[in-house]
């Protein structure tokens, strides 16, 4: 190993350490800083959990070399006594939940015959770590052993704590995430919206996504007592607490008396409707702004569309000296830029929340996605047509043609269920005319949305095409003539 990679392997063990130090356990985001992780678990520094291969705590050995914790004195020689009787618990020791009364019995029992091993953590006059301990010497007569926090990093010291004794599944990680949102608010009196620092910072100390950390938000400000007890538990995850906390709360206990297959299902039930409302008033907004368009005869729309189909004449790689044109083209086509500056910036057709539908072949992915963003759109995913019989091809036989999706602005996605697949079939037929089920499908989607065809005519559609339904609009070129736009009217 060259003295570089030792280097780097030296910094990346630092990172490693450093993580576990602070949060008490390190999530591997990749393969080569699982391997380094490995090492320390092979030096006997790291334990590696058994559950989760890329998740590492301090085995003792660990601790003791590279753990410190500032404490006031050696635990087992304190003989702090609260003041009255017993402490009262600080907000951070709220963060995990008390055992159950059968567990905290049992927990009292095993002090009494082996011990307390582990002291009450006391920060501030309050118990910030060890409040089932401290309950359980009580139940068992024995005086409970105190030890004082001093050091800089209250909330740091009981995660590291907690989370090496506990094995939690991401729902509860993030209900511990929400918790330390709340308290961090508190202490900073700042409102603490889902994309601010509190929120990315708590979802990062529990290794879980900012979005499960908003969701137990909602959660704790408007579940029930047994919703939340419900995730704390295990019962249901984070995500579906989230749905029902949409219910009224008689409504969510009746929820959660069911079985759990049945909450699921009644969970995705209101996402789904949830969805379904967001995506009817987003439409309606969208066509409202589409209807302050501009509609010119003999012009390119402006503004107009929330949803678009396009079906570029892209240059191709066989050019014919003899006609001066494209070997193939039965029309005229068109240069790449020519195509992006068709629709870019003010002179787009589209709403500023719209969807495009742009059909490419294999070669013209790149030029595709260069299109869309000229056109002002994020590129989202590709809808693939099989032709059944192969072409031809400079390096393949081509056999499939595509429509590149993008998206912009707010425009509302799909309703879980109505997504079309991703591939369909149908043998090609006359020249560059593609299957009318795409169009059809569209159509189906956004039934309420008017639509922009480009590069196409009305005329060239046969009867019963559901793009002559009054909805669609259509701008293209007609040979020896001007670009022109049309109503299916």
């Amino acid at each position: 190993m060259t003295n570089s990679a030792h280097q780097l392997a030296g910094d990346r063990a630092r990172e490693i350490l450093e993580a576990v130090r602070r949060d008490g356990f390190y999530q591997s985001p990749s393969q080569p800083m699982t391997k380094v992780a490995m090492r320390l678990n092979i030096k006997g520094i790291l334990d590696r959990d058994p559950k989760d291969g890329n998740r590492f705590t301090f085995t003792p050995k660990g601790r003791k070399m590279h753990g410190h914790v500032p404490v006031s004195a050696d635990p087992a020689q304190s003989t702090m006594q609260p003041p009255n009787g017993r402490y009262p618990h600080h907000v951070l020791a709220d963060l995990f939940p008390m055992l159950s009364d059968g567990e905290l019995n049992e927990l009292a029992e095993d002090i009494a015959a082996r011990g307390q091993e582990n002291p009450v953590w006391i920060f501030q006059g309050r118990i910030i770590d060890g409040r089932n301990r401290e309950e359980a010497c009580h139940r068992a007569g024995i005086v409970p052993r105190y030890c004082e926090y001093q050091g800089d990093d209250p909330l740091g010291f009981v995660l590291s704590l907690n989370l090496r004794r506990r094995h939690l599944t991401e729902s509860q990680r993030a209900m511990v995430a929400a918790k330390i949102v709340d308290w961090e608010r508190g202490i900073n009196q700042v409102t603490s919206g889902s994309a601010n620092l509190p929120t990315r910072e708590a979802a990062r100390r529990l290794s879980i996504s900012e979005r499960a950390v908003v969701s137990a938000k909602r959660i704790r400000e408007h579940g029930s007592e047994n919703l939340i007890r419900a995730i704390d538990s295990g019962k249901i995850s984070v995500s579906a607490g989230a749905e029902l906390s949409y219910l009224e709360r008689q409504a969510q206990e009746d929820a959660l008396r069911a079985e759990k297959k049945q909450i699921l299902q009644r969970a995705k039930e209101i996402r789904t409707e949830r969805m379904a409302d967001k995506r009817a008033v987003r439409t309606s907004m969208i066509n409202l702004t589409a209807e302050r368009g501009k509609l010119i005869a003999g012009e390119m729309p402006r503004a107009a569309f929330p949803v678009g189909y396009a079906d570029p004449p892209w240059e191709q790689e066989a050019w014919s000296d003899e006609t001066g044109q494209d070997k193939g083209l039965l029309y005229p086509s068109m240069p790449l830029e020519d195509i992006k500056a068709l629709c870019a910036g003010v002179k787009t057709p589209f709403t500023p929340d719209a969807i495009i539908f742009l059909w490419a072949t294999s070669n013209r992915i790149d030029d595709g996605i260069g299109v869309l963003r000229d056109w002002g759109f994020e590129y989202v995913t590709i809808w693939t047509w099989d032709k059944e019989d192969m072409g031809m091809g400079r390096w393949l036989r081509d056999q499939t043609e595509h429509i590149l999706i993008g998206k912009r602005g707010n425009f509302p996605g799909l309703l879980p269920g109505t997504q079309p697949r991703s591939l369909y079939r149908e043998k090609k037929g006359a020249h560059s005319r593609k299957p009318v089920f795409f169009a059809q499908e569209i159509e189906r989607l956004f039934p309420q949305m008017r639509k922009l065809e480009l590069f196409q005519r009305r005329e060239s559609l046969v009867t019963g095409d559901v793009r002559l339904n009054g909805k669609w609009h259509f701008w293209g070129f007609e040979a020896g003539e001007r670009p022109t736009c049309e109503a299916a009217e």
